[in-house]
């Protein structure tokens, strides 16, 4: 295979975050060059490898060798996935641009329709995943984390929807502004708000491999993006807070007006007891809350770089 030299700016770029995917480039690559081929030959395909351990990063320089458009990144070590997407969105250059997993569950195939959907006029086109190809239990936790965040941030977030997508250049530039220390890459899209619409895909096996989410890593997505995106447990904590103290006064004044009324004496030292754990157990938890909120503020204000790049394929 020849090298192919592309000088001009690329039309269309493709953001691909790499983990532990060293038997999947190669096929990524052939189905990615032809599909995008269908739309422009000015093209650039931005492989992020996020330190997995295996091979990847060898086959990223061997593929950057036979065709300068391909440009790959590699992290000082593992950041995750959004974080990923984030670099390849920092330094990608293209008029469009696709953002998709690297595991080939997301058909390249489907980007051409994708761009010809945003041709309509809308900035951003998401992938729309039919009979998706996961493990029950990654669907279940999946639903279960977009009904949270969309209760919890009071707006609708869609678990069909993935990270495959394609955004114009206006929706990557602002995108590059937004520097929160939590990334949630499809919370961070729609919150900019973008004339958006869908188009439905066909959902693939996986080429190879397993998810490298496990149900921990799941669950500090959620607890990270609950709190990237919404306020919600904090005010759930005030209401809670009134909530009990409206019941201790209302049970108070029964047990004062009882014992004004019939004389009787006030006991029930066990019950004050339990009460006294449930309560302090419900004001541990809000501060508990309160305290996470603060961590991450504090996190914010360090100011550190969101990733850092240990060598890549290219200047710049």
């Amino acid at each position: 295979m020849s090298k192919t030299n592309v000088i001009h700016q690329p039309h269309i770029s493709v953001v691909i975050p790499v983990y532990k995917a060293e038997k999947c480039l190669d096929e990524l690559y052939s189905r990615l060059k032809k599909s995008l081929s269908e739309i422009s030959q000015d093209f650039e395909i931005v492989l992020v490898e996020d330190c997995g351990g295996d091979g990847s990063w060898k086959r990223i320089i061997e593929l950057s060798q036979l065709d300068s458009r391909v440009k790959g990144l590699q992290f000082s070590r593992n950041f995750g996935q959004h974080y990923g997407i984030t670099a390849g969105l920092d330094v990608c250059q293209g008029d469009w641009v696709v953002v998709m997993d690297c595991d080939l569950q997301d058909a390249p195939e489907e980007i051409p329709r994708l761009y010809a959907k945003a041709q309509e006029g809308f900035d951003i086109v998401l992938a729309s995943r039919t009979n998706r190809q996961d493990q029950f239990l990654k669907k279940l936790t999946s639903k279960m984390f977009y009904r949270a965040l969309s209760y919890l941030a009071d707006t609708e977030y869609d678990g069909s929807h993935g990270n495959f997508r394609i955004m114009s250049k206006i929706v990557v530039d602002n995108f590059k502004g937004m520097r929160e220390q939590l990334r949630f890459f499809g919370g961070l899209v729609q919150w900019m708000g973008f004339p958006t619409t869908s188009l439905e895909v066909i959902h693939h096996e996986r080429f190879e491999g397993k998810s490298s989410y496990t149900f921990k890593k799941l669950l500090k997505l959620a607890t990270d993006t609950i709190i990237a995106f919404s306020d919600k447990p904090l005010r759930m904590a005030i209401n809670v807070g009134f909530l009990m103290s409206a019941f201790a006064f209302t049970y108070g004044a029964y047990i004062l007006g009882h014992a004004m009324i019939y004389g009787s004496s006030v006991q029930g030292w066990s019950s004050l007891i339990v009460s006294l754990y449930f309560l302090g157990g419900i004001i541990i938890s809000m501060l508990g809350i309160i305290g996470i909120y603060l961590g991450k503020a504090f996190d914010q204000m360090k100011g550190r770089p969101l990733y850092i790049v240990r060598r890549t394929t290219f200047n710049g």
